[in-house]
């Protein structure tokens, strides 16, 4: 990368170590949804893909409109009323319209839901404790490092709300 790409002086002592982050996130994200394939596929569930399963976990306990679902970050793609209505169809979720707004559905998780949302929990916190056993990271990193992503969120939220 020559210079006048990556600007000069802290820009360029930034850009490279960013670009980096940058791969390494998006290598992370798939590993994690290849992690919940391989979980599933210990426990034979077959019927419901990783993406509708993280989208399971992160609704949790709370009733949400699908919009909410996008705004509120617990899911990103174009797809999400595909996944609501086979999560819908295959059990795994309620779903009703809100009586003030007819275009409005609101979605909470079944008793089958909630199994998988109590899974993937289970699976994470074996997770956290094989980290801390093995010592890739201390609690103070993992810290640190969600609030370098917090931070990170915020910052590419205001790129895309053009706020500088």
């Amino acid at each position: 990368m020559d210079a006048h790409v990556l600007g000069s002086g802290e820009e360029a002592q930034i850009a490279l170590p960013y670009r980096e982050m940058l791969s390494l996130v998006e290598r992370l994200h798939r590993l994690m949804l290849d992690v919940v394939k391989d979980e599933f596929e210990r426990m034979r569930i077959v019927e419901i893909n990783p993406v509708q399963a993280l989208l399971l976990f992160n609704i949790g306990p709370h009733e949400v409109t699908a919009g909410e679902l996008k705004t509120r970050g617990y899911y990103q793609g174009s797809n999400v009323s595909y996944n609501l209505k086979k999560l819908v169809d295959l059990g795994y979720m309620h779903h009703e319209r809100s009586a003030v707004d007819r275009r409005s559905v609101r979605v909470r998780l079944t008793d089958k839901g909630r199994d998988i949302h109590d899974a993937l929990s289970g699976l994470f916190d074996r997770h956290a404790g094989q980290l801390q056993r093995r010592e890739i990271v201390t609690p103070l990193g993992m810290e640190d490092a969600a609030h370098l992503l917090r931070r990170l969120e915020r910052f590419w939220t205001e790129q895309i709300r053009y706020i500088y």
